[in-house]
């Protein structure tokens, strides 16, 4: 251990070599390399946690800099988890840091985190929340949760037994919401300032759990608000309504993006070749729903622009087709446009492309 590095926290009453000692034999699994998931690597890494892992597949994208604070304009176009890693590694030559280019899902979950004794969830879509809610509640794995919506940001620490009992993110909130109740900040926008502010409490969460210092925010979420300071905490307890499933086969059986209503089979189109079959049908239209400064624009087809977030009021515009393609970047928005375009037009032909644009074009 490289004690000199260390010796502004060493010398703090309360914390010392013992705590220190701690964090060097430490292993986290940090969820997401974007707004919040920069900040917590960040700091996890100066302070001297042994080994890192960083799981996200997306890459760096120009809108990204501005809040995700360990990239740079160099770094766009190259995958996060491998451009954080290369960042950290510059940081903290002492630690052990590992990138997994990957999306989470049932399948590798267990792979993933069975070597990391905390997990962070830097997420932003409600499939993988509840994924890694669930399984880090069989594994006994205690999980860091964060969130973020426009000036608001929530944090609360998951699965650590205080007063005779745990709690979990379904403690709080049992189901997921439809897609089209929670918009992601892709949509209402965010301010850097935020993402770290609360990914820097989510690191210190993951300090305190380490080392034993302080109390963590155990049955408690903490919502901070930056516009106005304003701080409240709310105490939690376990509720009935808790649906985690009991065992790891009950686990296996779970479909998280159909709970979470993100895809429909009926409804989506997964390569190139089907886009072009179902468009090629009379009165059909593509409809690109991502904001209008979002990257790489489209080519090779007809298509007309409604961003998500004003989508309702430009139904009019629709009215006129008989088959709608809706696109954006993941497949998450178009899902949500999915599911409004068929409450007005139910017999309608409705798709979206299930993995965003870079699948198809």
């Amino acid at each position: 251990m490289d004690f000199k590095r260390y010796n502004r926290q060493i010398i703090l009453s309360g914390f010392g070599m013992e705590a220190q000692n701690k964090l060097c034999k430490s292993r986290v699994l940090v969820v997401g390399a974007g707004g919040l998931g920069c900040p917590v690597l960040q700091y996890l890494a100066s302070a001297g946690v042994g080994q890192l892992g960083i799981v996200d597949y997306d890459t760096v994208e120009l809108t990204n800099l501005h809040r995700q604070i360990l990239f740079k304009e160099g770094d766009i176009g190259k995958f996060k988890s491998e451009a954080a890693k290369e960042r950290l590694e510059e940081m903290n030559s002492t630690i052990k840091i590992i990138s997994f280019k990957e999306k989470v899902t049932s399948k590798n979950v267990c792979k993933l985190i069975d070597s990391y004794e905390i997990v962070v969830d830097c997420t932003d879509n409600f499939q993988v929340r509840y994924l890694l809610n669930d399984i880090c509640t069989l594994k006994n794995i205690p999980l860091v949760y964060g969130a973020i919506y426009q000036y608001e940001g929530q944090v609360s620490v998951f699965n650590v037994e205080k007063d005779k009992m745990k709690t979990n993110y379904r403690d709080l909130f049992p189901d997921p919401p439809k897609p089209s109740e929670v918009p992601t900040c892709n949509e209402t926008g965010v301010l850097g300032t935020l993402t770290g502010i609360i990914g820097t409490i989510q690191a210190q969460e993951v300090i305190k759990l380490i080392t034993g210092i302080g109390e963590p925010l155990v049955h408690k979420l903490m919502i901070f608000n930056i516009l106005y300071y304003s701080t409240r905490i709310i105490n939690f307890a376990e509720s009935e309504k808790n649906s985690t499933p009991k065992n790891e086969d009950e686990f296996k059986t779970i479909d998280y993006e159909c709970s979470c209503g993100i895809f429909s089979s009926e409804n989506e189109i997964e390569n190139l070749s089907r886009l072009e079959e179902v468009l090629s049908n009379e009165k059909s239209i593509l409809v690109d729903v991502r904001n209008e400064n979002e990257l790489p624009k489209i080519s090779g087809f007809d298509y007309i622009q409604i961003p998500l977030s004003v989508i309702e009021e430009n139904i009019p515009i629709l009215e006129k087709f008989d088959t709608i393609v809706f696109v954006c970047k993941t497949g998450i928005r178009s899902s949500r446009a999915v599911e409004i375009a068929k409450e007005l037009f139910p017999n309608k032909a409705i798709w979206h492309i299930r993995n965003g644009i870079d699948t198809i074009f």
